[in-house]
């Protein structure tokens, strides 16, 4: 696609300008696409609390859309997305900083509306559904998440009405379930993954991670030792990949599981004894009271 909002205008270096901070639709659209010229567009969602993962995004962007496109950056935290007893209120908030990182990282613009401003007619009556990819795994774990989750980017795609839509593959199930919802529902985006930014040690990078201790951190990073060690299993086949990460796992201290999956990442569903190709190994485990999540893509021979 190119430009084909045919709205847009040309821009500095990234270095060279300042995102401009939004709060309500009408003047997203006044910022985002100030003249007619057109261009391509990127978006990048974020419920904030923004890291160098989110800034990986925001540089893919960027590059996709080159220095004459449009970079938008949404920091909306949906609670659609967040069950009886999880962990709405305490999820960090530091909009001076997000719009710091943006801006470092190529926005042009920074989105951040209110609850009433998204959802204006009160907590919406009609949602979108994921369906069976969105009752397994982090579904399971999280009732109806994933429906709030289309919901919200629903209306963010029709806000912001991008060429191209920037997910993290760290959230592999949400990029799965996003890119089905595109192509099940003929929306005019093409989503674009991008790679799981870690930490040297290995531990990916979450919004969640503030919240561990130091001796949780530690623990946590069993999550990516079972992944690369299941990774590491990918030429002997499913049975040893799954023996190779759960290994890894069960001699952790302080670890939680919830699940460790070999997933077909085209209907992530378990992946078959007999499968070969490229697969999802993931894992959501509690360290301490903070949930984590992460995942590798591995090749299954």
């Amino acid at each position: 696609m190119a430009g084909k909002n045919q709205r847009g205008g040309k821009q500095a270096a990234a270095e060279a300008h300042k995102a401009e901070l939004t709060h309500t639709v009408a003047d997203f659209e006044a910022a985002f696409w100030p003249d007619e010229q057109p261009v391509d567009n990127a978006v990048v969602m974020t419920m904030g609390a923004l890291h160098a993962g989110h800034a990986a995004l925001i540089r893919a962007a960027r590059k996709q859309v080159g220095r004459d496109g449009r970079v938008a950056v949404t920091v909306f935290v949906n609670p659609l997305q967040f069950g009886t007893g999880e962990d709405l209120d305490r999820y960090p908030r530091n909009l001076a900083a997000d719009l710091r990182l943006a801006e470092e990282a190529g926005a042009d613009v920074v989105f951040a509306p209110t609850t009433e401003e998204m959802y204006p007619n009160g907590e919406p009556l009609v949602r979108l559904s994921a369906g069976p990819m969105g009752e397994r795994f982090e579904g399971a774990a999280r009732p109806g998440h994933f429906d709030g989750m289309l919901t919200v980017v629903a209306k963010l795609l029709h806000i912001t009405d991008p060429d191209f839509a920037f997910f993290g593959e760290k959230d592999a199930q949400q990029l799965a379930i996003v890119q089905r919802m595109v192509a099940d529902l003929d929306f005019d985006v093409e989503i674009v993954g991008v790679g799981t930014v870690r930490e040297e040690d290995g531990l990916a990078l979450s919004s969640r991670n503030r919240f561990l201790s130091g001796t949780e951190r530690e623990q946590a990073l069993a999550l990516s030792r079972a992944l690369f060690a299941g990774r590491d299993a990918g030429a002997q086949g499913p049975k040893a990949v799954r023996e190779a990460a759960a290994a890894a796992l069960d001699a952790a201290d302080g670890v939680t599981p919830d699940y460790l999956a070999l997933i077909d990442p085209d209907s992530f569903t378990e992946a078959p004894d007999d499968f070969r190709g490229e697969a999802v190994l993931a894992v959501a485990a509690k360290v301490g009271s903070t949930r984590l999540i992460d995942n590798v893509r591995i090749i299954v021979r």
